[in-house]
């Protein structure tokens, strides 16, 4: 009995199939977290460059927006 349990225990420390599954999915998730993060970060910028390209592209003056008094206003495009 003993020795069937030993060897039972040495079959299934040299099986690794399954670890590389399991490395694979963390640095999966891992590299889900980092796009989350730098999108949440960067998002807000993003956006206030798409619409200076978008106002630049029509021949406009684009002006950043801005926070007073706790408000915060959109970006404005004069053309």
């Amino acid at each position: 009995m003993r020795s069937f349990f030993s060897s039972l225990a040495a079959r299934l420390g040299r099986d690794q199939r399954g670890a590389t599954a399991v490395e694979y999915g963390i640095m999966v998730s891992l590299i889900a977290v980092v796009i989350i993060v730098a999108v949440t970060l960067l998002g807000g910028t993003l956006k206030e460059t798409f619409n200076s390209v978008q106002c630049s592209v029509k021949g406009g003056a684009y002006t950043a927006a801005s926070t007073t008094g706790g408000v915060t206003t959109d970006g404005k495009c004069s053309i």
